[in-house]
Formats: C-alpha cells, structure tokens, sequence
C-alpha cells in the first residue's frame, strides 16, 4: 500500500472499468457498454494536473480479466481506480453485489501500489466498501475533482473513506462536483468508432456510432425511491458551450445518437433551438408533467426519437406515495404522453410496484396508451437502494450491511421479478466474495 505523501507529485493512474457480468444480479439496468463519462472527466482533470492517465475499458473492449491485468501491468500506475457501477448512467440502479469489482481488484492489487474504488456503493456504505474490496481508498461521491487530491496527503482530502490504524475512516461527506469545472470530453476515434449500442434506441436501427452525455445532474425532485441522495443529487447544470463543444465532437467523429443520461432531463429552450441546428438523434429520461405542448413540439424538431417518462403510478394516491409531487391528473399525464408521441417516434411510460394500483386498471391503461402509440412498462418491483428515501424509510441510515437487508427484502417481497429480468436473483451471501484482505 501507498501512504499518503505530503507533497503533491506526478502519478499514473489507471481507470479500470470492469468487463461487467450479471449472473443472478437484481440489476434492472442495461447491460450494453456505455462510455464512462465520470472516468472522462477524471482523465481530463487529472492531465491538466500533469497526471499520465489509461482508461481501460474492459466493457467496452471485451476485455478478458488477464487483458485488463495485462494492460494495467504494462502501465505500472501508481493509483488503480476501479468503480462499482457499469457507468455513471446507472448509479442510481447499481447492482447491488460486488462480486466483479471484487474480482478486478484481486486481479490487479499485486501490480499497483495504491487502490482505489468509486461508485455509488462506497458513496453510501463508505465503511463496508472499503472492507469488501480490500482497497486501499474510497472515494465518497462524485469522484472527478477528488482523484487527483489523492496524490497529496490524504488527512487533507474530504470524501474518502481509508485505513488508519488498521480502522477504516471516513473522511467529510459524499463529494459534489462543480460542472463548471468539467471540460468537454473528446474521446478517441477508436473508442467512438467501438460504441455501437444506441441506448434506449427503438425506432429504428442503428447506422453510425452511439455515445452518452450529460447535459446537467441531479434531480430537484426527491421521490422515494430513486437513490441519488450520496450522489448526483443536487441538479446542475453544465454551460451550454461545453455541452455543444462536446456534441459537436462526437458528430465529427461520426455519432449518430446520443443519450443524455441527465437524473432528469428538464426543459432547457436554448439547448433544444442549438439541437435543431445540429444533425444528431438522442434519447432522454424526464418527467412529462414538466413539458408543454409547445415544447414537445421543440423537442420532437431538436431531435428526440426516444423518451423515458416516470409516471410511476397510475394513481394519484400512488404517485403520493412515492413522492412525485406531480400536479397533473392521471388523464393528463396521459394526454401529455400521446402530445409527445405525435412529436417523437418511441415514447415510453415508466411504472413502478408500488402494491397500490389495481392490476386490471394497469393494464387497462396501458392497452388504452398502447392505442396511441405509447408504450407503458408492466410496473417493476421497487428495489429499497441504499441512499433512497424509500431505504432511510424502512430502516434508517444506511449501515455496512445495507446492501445486503435491501437485497434480502426484495427476494422476500417480490415472488414475481421484473420481465426485464430473465432469472432468479440471487443473495448477496451466494453472489460475493469474502471480504479481501
């Protein structure tokens, strides 16, 4: 292990995504590569610092574990950073096992000096992480800003979580990253040219390349079940010229599409009237209680062909008790939804299990939106994630063996999983490693 050092000098971090697997996982989400937006700015913040930095992207690369072994030895880094979740995108719906990055780690700690995790797990359960993986450091939070702090002396450096005196310490609180100080990403040629998935893509096939952005991060809204409370939660902003700088990029280098990955993804007019001018597709996830007519309208010309709407319920009553705090009826949401479907070709409700709404009356509403050419999803069971007010809830604060109560709650509470899901998920106890040493 790598002490920390008093003085600040030139380091080689290594940024390992894992070839991710999901075996017996409750993962609800993609399973596709995405780019790793969070280690593309940590790449940009690091260099300009004078760090060498590698991206090894072992999902997107298909990757074996020797491969990714082998590319991070031939780097000989002094930090290894290892993340938790697939992509910044799915944070918020991590699977809630550690079995592949306890696996990378194993891999990769007698090559580096210095091990380091990020991701939504560490962000909420810092102290558990820590133990599970046998790194040396966790970063709680938005990692960006915090990586290359960590070439300083640590007892300086807020939002981690290390070992002291053989005692895992946790050090201030989950990080949030200042947008206005993230670059735009311009990523390789190669890497674009790789990214074939084009998320949440239904109306028609793919031709060129795919990529993910963000145009802003976090949520005002603090429904119940979403777990962004430890991470991405305040909602920023980035400017508008580095969002367009960076789009731009992307469609020199042959995108076709991209998906916003935004909590939320709100009206924003001057970003939508710079769409129009620019030849790309792309995907959204929002609430539509929040738009206009008009401004489906806008959006539908600036490019949409995929929205992802969070109705939740289809009730009033189960849309309190989530906490949507949405102001219009179910009839309107419904007559908002069909508005955008005049305006973009896949629109798609989002319902969640919330043991509240009558089964026939869902499915009567889905066939009746279904009429219009809008799909509704059968509701997904509500899994408690660590770091939502769903969780905070039922048992408090989360502890170091929050992942595993939530985990076990929902294997005792849904007999029937989501059809997203093609097999049984499994416990914790059976999907893990032991704790690393």
């Amino acid at each position: 292990m790598t002490h920390p050092t008093t003085t600040k000098r030139i380091m080689k971090y290594a940024l390992v995504n894992p070839n991710w697997t999901f075996d017996g996982s409750t993962y609800f989400g993609c399973r596709e590569p995405h780019l790793p937006l969070e280690y593309g700015y940590a790449k940009a913040l690091l260099e300009q610092q004078g760090h060498d930095v590698l991206i090894v992207d072992g999902q997107l690369d298909n990757l074996s574990r020797a491969e990714i072994k082998n590319q991070v030895a031939a780097f000989e880094p002094d930090f290894t950073v290892v993340t938790t979740a697939p992509s910044y995108l799915f944070w918020r719906c991590a699977p809630p096992e550690l079995r592949v990055p306890q696996e990378t780690v194993l891999d990769l700690k007698d090559i580096s000096r210095t091990m380091v995790a990020v991701g939504p797990h560490g962000s909420t359960t810092p102290k558990a992480t820590l133990k599970k993986l046998g790194v040396d450091v966790v970063v709680l939070g938005e990692c960006e800003e915090i990586l290359p702090k960590l070439s300083g002396n640590w007892q300086d450096v807020t939002s981690i979580c290390y070992w002291q005196a053989g005692e895992p310490r946790v050090q201030g609180s989950p990080h949030t990253t200042d947008l206005t100080a993230l670059p735009a990403l311009h990523w390789q040629r190669e890497t674009i040219g790789r990214h074939h998935h084009h998320h949440h893509r239904f109306e028609a096939a793919p031709i060129g390349s795919g990529a993910e952005m963000e145009t802003s991060r976090g949520c005002p809204y603090h429904c119940s079940f979403c777990a962004k409370e430890n991470f991405r939660d305040r909602y920023r902003k980035r400017p508008l010229s580095v969002i367009l700088e960076e789009l731009d990029g992307l469609i020199a280098q042959g995108v076709e599409y991209v998906y916003f990955i935004d909590e939320i993804f709100l009206p924003n007019r001057p970003l939508l009237e710079a769409l129009v001018e620019r030849e790309v597709k792309f995907g959204i996830q929002t609430r539509i209680d929040l738009w206009t007519p008009l401004l489906l309208e806008l959006l539908g010309q600036a490019g949409c062909v995929s929205i992802e709407a969070g109705v939740e319920s289809i009730s009033e009553e189960g849309r309190q008790l989530l906490d949507k705090n949405c102001k219009l009826s179910t009839e309107a949401l419904s007559e908002r939804l069909i508005c955008a479907k005049k305006h973009v070709p896949f629109v798609q409700a989002n319902l969640l299990d919330g043991k509240v709404d009558d089964p026939e009356a869902i499915e009567a509403w889905r066939q009746y939106l279904q009429g219009f050419g809008v799909w509704a999803n059968k509701p997904v069971p509500l899994f408690p994630y660590p770091g939502s007010p769903d969780y905070t809830k039922k048992w408090g604060f989360p502890d170091d063996q929050a992942w595993e109560r939530a985990n076990e709650y929902y294997l005792q509470v849904y007999a029937e999983f989501s059809d997203i899901q093609d097999e049984q998920p499994l416990p914790l106890s059976e999907l893990e490693l032991r704790a690393i040493s």
